[in-house]
C-alpha cells in the first residue's frame, strides 16, 4: 500500500466535516493540485469526545461515497503506542507510530556495541542530494545518536510488528513520530535514525521529525524562518541520501506535524518540494474544529451564543484545558478577553477575533488557543452542539472548506 506523494492529515474532532473537507481536496485536484486526503484522530481526542476510531472510518466513507472520490484515501492510527493500538487496527490503514517517549531510554549496551560495530561503513562523508553541502556522520554520531535512539526505533519495530501481525502486509502506511520531543534532530541523527529504522526492515513511509521553533496549535509558526527553510532542506536530502543507501521505501517522505496554521512556512515548503520533487505529509487537526467555531459565531443567532457559551466555560477551565497541551501552546492570559466582555460581541467580532487572519486588528491567538483546546466543552455540551452543527451546516461546511484549500493546500502544494 503506497501513499501518495502529496498528502494531507486531517482531523475533525466531531467526525461531522467530513464532506466539506474533502470538496477542499476536490476542488484542488480540479487546479491540478493532486493530493491524498488521511483523516487522522488521535486516541486523546477519541477519550475527550467519546467516539471511537470505527467513527472515523465511517465518516471517511461516507464523505468518499458522498463526493464521489475515486482516489486513494486512509484513515490514520494518529499517535498510536502499544497501550492503545488495538481499537485501531480493525479500521484504520494508516498508523502513526509515536516512540517520542522512548528516545533516550537506555538502551543494552552490548545491543549498541554490536549496532554500531556493523554500522561503521556510515561513518565517514555523504554528499546531500541536490544540496552543495557534505553531511559529515563521525564515530561519536553513531554512538550517540544509537544511544539515544536505537531503544525508540527498536519500540517503533515492536509496535509495526504487532500491526503487522493483525493485518498483513501490504494493508497499511506506517509513520513513525519523533516530533514530540524536547530538541530537533540534527541531519546526522536523522540519517542515522533512518539507518536504524531500515535495519529494523520496517517500511516506513514517512517520518516526522522535530523541526526548531514553536509548532502551536492553532497559530503560525513560532521561530527563525530561514532556519527552518535550512532545516527542511536539509531533512529532504537526508531522506533522499537514506533512500539510496539504505534501500528504504521510494515513497518516504517528511510529516509535518501541527501542520496547521504554519502560514510562513509554507511558502519555503513549497519551494522546496518545487525545486526537489520531494513529497510531503502534513498533518492538522484543530483546525476545523475552529472553523466550526467561527461559523456557528458567524452565523448568528443561537449560534453565536452557542460559540459564546464555549468561550465563556473555557475561560472559567483554562488551566486544565491548556494543561495536556502545555508544550504546543502559548497563551498569555492578559491577553485572554473577559467572559462578560465576549457576551457583548456581535458576529463580526467574535469571527475577526478568532479567525487566523494576522492582517485584522482584532485577531487574537490568545483567544484562538484557547478555543482550540476548548473542544472538551463542545463535547460536554453534548447533542446541542452537534444539533447546532447540523443547523448551521451550510455556513460551516463554506468555512471548513475554504479554511483547508484557501490557507492550506493552495499554500503548500505544488501543482
Amino acid at each position: 500500500m503506497k501513499l501518495g506523494k502529496y498528502s494531507f492529515g486531517m482531523g475533525d474532532r466531531f467526525g461531522k466535516q467530513g464532506k466539506a473537507q474533502l470538496a477542499a481536496i476536490v476542488q484542488a485536484q480540479e487546479e491540478g493540485i493532486n493530493v491524498t486526503p488521511v483523516w487522522n484522530k488521535s486516541h486523546r481526542e477519541h477519550e475527550i469526545i467519546g467516539t471511537n476510531p470505527d467513527s472515523v472510518r465511517r465518516e471517511a466513507d461516507a464523505s468518499v461515497h458522498a463526493m464521489q472520490w475515486k482516489c486513494d484515501y486512509f484513515v490514520d492510527a494518529d499517535h498510536v503506542s502499544m497501550k492503545n493500538v488495538d481499537p485501531f487496527i480493525e479500521t484504520s490503514n494508516f498508523f502513526t507510530l509515536d516512540v517520542a517517549d522512548f528516545i533516550g531510554q537506555p538502551i543494552d549496551t552490548i545491543e549498541r556495541d554490536v549496532f554500531i560495530q556493523k554500522n561503521k561503513d556510515c561513518i565517514g562523508e555523504f554528499a546531500l542530494p541536490r544540496l552543495n553541502q557534505i553531511l559529515p556522520i563521525t564515530k561519536d554520531d553513531l554512538f550517540c545518536c544509537a544511544h539515544k535512539y536505537l531503544f525508540a526505533v527498536q519500540e517503533a519495530k515492536r509496535l509495526y510488528k504487532y500491526i503487522l501481525k493483525k493485518k498483513g502486509a501490504n494493508h497499511f502506511v506506517t509513520e513513525i513520530s519523533m516530533d514530540e520531543t524536547n530538541a530537533p534532530q540534527t541531519p546526522a541523527e536523522l540519517y542515522l535514525i533512518l539507518l536504524m529504522i531500515a535495519r529494523e526492515k520496517i517500511p516506513v513511509q514517512t517520518i516526522a521529525p522535530k523541526f526548531s521553533g514553536r509548532f502551536n496549535k492553532g497559530v503560525d509558526y513560532v521561530g527563525d524562518i530561514q532556519k527552518f527553510k535550512e532545516e527542511f532542506e536539509q531533512d529532504v536530502a537526508v531522506i533522499r541520501l537514506a533512500i539510496q543507501s539504505f534501500s528504504l521505501p521510494e515513497t518516504l517522505k517528511l510529516s509535518v506535524h501541527s501542520g496547521s496554521d504554519k502560514f510562513s512556512i509554507y511558502t519555503p515548503i513549497r519551494e522546496t518540494l518545487e525545486q526537489t520533487g520531494a513529497g510531503i505529509h502534513i498533518k492538522t487537526a484543530g483546525t476545523t474544529w475552529l472553523e466550526e467555531v467561527i461559523g456557528l459565531a458567524e452565523a448568528g443567532g443561537d449560534g453565536l451564543s452557542l460559540a459564546k457559551e464555549i468561550y465563556c466555560n473555557a475561560y472559567k477551565k483554562r488551566e486544565a484545558l491548556c494543561q495536556p497541551y502545555a508544550a504546543v501552546i502559548d497563551i498569555q492570559e492578559s491577553r485572554l478577553p473577559e467572559p462578560a466582555h465576549v457576551k457583548k460581541w456581535d458576529s463580526k467580532t467574535f469571527v475577526s477575533t478568532l479567525r487566523h487572519d494576522p492582517n485584522n486588528k482584532l485577531y487574537n491567538p490568545h483567544f484562538r488557543q484557547l478555543i482550540h483546546v476548548a473542544y472538551k466543552i463542545a463535547a460536554q455540551i453534548g447533542d446541542r452542539y452537534l444539533d447546532g452543527l447540523r443547523k448551521h451546516e451550510a455556513i460551516i461546511a463554506k468555512n471548513v472548506t475554504q479554511n483547508l484549500l484557501e490557507r492550506h493546500i493552495r499554500c503548500i502544494f505544488p501543482k
